[in-house]
């Protein structure tokens, strides 16, 4: 399977969204970011960095519990090499680490938590990274509403924490345009996005060429293999027929099979995975960068060949 057909779910209604946090960021101490600990680089959006300038910012990598720790740490690692960046893994599982958060942002906006005067914290995160939970557990009641769907908030909100913490919430924000297809796909693996708005059977067959390579034990132990499937669609054929999904004349339902990958992968079912490595991270930015430098080519290889039309056009009308 290749990587060449961009996954097209991506709104571009969060114009905003965006709009009232640039105007709200200049009144914010420092800025929580909740990351799904199994795609850290594929669910940091972009335009939080941007947003964000040289505010401090809490990196938390959310639903740790369903990811490979090592990986986990990993990440940690890498981020906190950032100016102004710290890190928690963080899962639902572990409600008594909460005061870490409350503790970390009183250490980052020292003067402020001296001082006495109100720390105002803005959290952030793509829809459906885990954040309405991580909120209901810091404020120790319900205050945001939660799903198992992307983009449940839909408005901002405030909440006042202890310690003199005020929260300021958002709406999950998806970028507009995503130039790694690699994070595409892991996005739609983990459930960023609703299962309606791309191809299932192309996601979950990323999902299992990725999975063959990086964790084939747990593959093989989950889906009861006694060998290793070489491929993404032989995996498919052995694993459906294992598991009896069988149509009519002894046909694999592969595409049953599928599904079935991705929601066990979203339910931590297969083993504790993560989708993605800082080493990923490097290569994946050089390849779109020299995506980005070929589409500029392009596009003024076109403006060139418009001028040039028009000349002659002109040329012969005279």
């Amino acid at each position: 399977m290749t990587t060449t057909t961009m996954i097209q779910w991506f709104p571009g209604h969060m114009n905003k969204a965006r709009n009232e946090i640039k105007e709200m960021m200049p009144q914010m101490d420092i800025i929580i970011e909740v990351l799904d600990a199994r795609i850290p680089y594929s669910s940091d959006n972009p335009m939080i960095g941007k947003l964000r300038g040289d505010k401090p910012v809490i990196k938390i990598l959310n639903k740790a519990d369903l990811a490979d720790p090592e990986l986990t740490q990993a990440w940690m690692d890498f981020f906190e090499t950032e100016s102004g960046v710290k890190t928690l893994a963080f899962d639902n599982n572990k409600g008594e680490d909460i005061h870490k958060i409350i503790s970390l942002c009183q250490t980052m906006v020292a003067g402020k938590a001296a001082s006495g005067r109100q720390i105002k914290a803005m959290i952030m995160g793509i829809p459906n990274v885990g954040k309405s939970t991580l909120i209901n557990t810091l404020a120790g009641r319900t205050v945001a509403k939660t799903g198992n769907e992307p983009a449940v908030t839909k408005s901002q909100q405030l909440i006042k924490l202890d310690a003199g913490i005020m929260l300021y919430d958002t709406p999950g924000m998806l970028w507009p345009k995503v130039e790694n297809a690699h994070s595409g796909y892991r996005l739609a693996a983990t459930g960023g996005v609703k299962d309606t708005a791309f191809d299932f059977s192309d996601v979950a067959s990323y999902t299992a060429e990725y999975l063959l390579s990086a964790y084939p034990e747990l593959l093989k132990a989950r889906y009861k293999l006694e060998e290793l499937p070489k491929t993404d669609w032989e995996f498919f054929e052995l694993a459906g027929r294992a598991r009896g999904l069988l149509k009519k004349g002894g046909v694999v339902d592969t595409y049953r099979m599928s599904e079935i990958l991705v929601n066990e992968l979203r339910a931590g079912q297969i083993g504790k995975i993560t989708l993605e490595t800082p080493a990923m991270r490097e290569v994946e930015e050089i390849e779109v960068a020299q995506l980005r430098v070929a589409a500029e080519e392009k596009k003024k290889a076109k403006e060139e060949e418009k001028r040039l039309r028009r000349l002659k056009t002109k040329k012969n009308r005279k």
